[in-house]
């Protein structure tokens, strides 16, 4: 069974772990100096922080498998998306070791798929996305100067109007 994966970048490790262990009801699964993860059933989700992100926020997104056959699924579906992917293999990532390769979606967030064969003493590297997040002619992950605003939407505050 396939679990969403989701890391985050933070500025403040330990504030943000006291945050998301109140969110979730749950300590970390993993706590290192600059990481923290947490494997939840409800919902299932693999969420990690960490001070590693060049700015803080949604760092990417993934679906971490259980198995080999789930991982050839997935990265055939990579291949479909009509995306390049960016075939990392063996790594050492998160103080794991995993088999990954990523994708970018067409607003640029990149998507890791990957299995995770155990535990690593150290974070490991980064690899550079660079070739996932632009494609020449097809892709670009340029925002406009000025974008409209978006309409809103059933969930968003509303701005009480002036009498």
């Amino acid at each position: 069974m396939k679990r969403l994966h989701v890391h985050v970048s933070v500025g403040d490790l330990a504030q943000s772990i006291r945050f998301y262990s109140t969110l979730f009801a749950a300590a970390p699964t993993i706590i290192k100096s600059d990481y923290a993860k947490w494997m939840l059933e409800d919902p299932r989700v693999n969420f990690a922080i960490s001070t590693r992100g060049k700015q803080a926020g949604l760092d990417h997104l993934g679906i971490q498998v259980e198995d080999e056959e789930e991982l050839h699924v997935v990265y055939g579906r990579m291949q479909g998306a009509e995306r390049p992917v960016l075939e990392e293999g063996a790594t050492t990532c998160c103080y794991a070791r995993s088999e990954k390769a990523w994708i970018s979606d067409p607003q640029g967030l990149a998507w890791e798929t990957f299995l995770t064969r155990g535990e690593s003493t150290v974070y490991g590297d980064s690899i550079d996305l660079g070739p996932i997040r632009t494609t020449a002619g097809t892709f670009s992950a340029a925002r406009p100067e000025k974008a409209e605003p978006a309409p809103a939407t059933c969930c968003e505050p509303r701005r009480e109007e002036a009498a």
